[in-house]
């Protein structure tokens, strides 16, 4: 089943961001994983807040365990477990399938 994941660190900035995709494609370079569906970041300043909806939980775990955990801490991002949510459904003209 798919999850959302929601990463709320207490500050998160344009070049913290930035440092952790560099970091993350430093360590892939094939770009996003197969089993991450759909990445957004949004917000104002330092106040970014990123969303993701990954094939399942186990996936995600094993990224968050694997490199992204380790990326956000090199960048200097203060962040505790991010809040996971099922996906029931998922739809749009972006959207495979949908």
């Amino acid at each position: 089943m798919p999850i959302l994941i929601r990463y709320a660190p207490t500050s998160l900035t344009r070049e913290q961001y930035d440092k952790v995709n560099e970091i993350l494609q430093e360590n892939g370079p094939d770009g996003p994983p197969q089993p991450l569906q759909l990445h957004v970041m949004f917000g104002e300043g330092s106040d970014l807040r990123v969303s993701e909806i990954w094939e399942s939980e186990d996936v995600f775990q094993q990224a968050w365990d694997g490199s992204i955990k380790a990326a956000l801490n090199t960048a200097g991002i203060e962040l505790s477990e991010p809040e996971k949510f099922p996906v029931h459904e998922l739809w749009g003209s972006r959207v495979a399938g949908g």
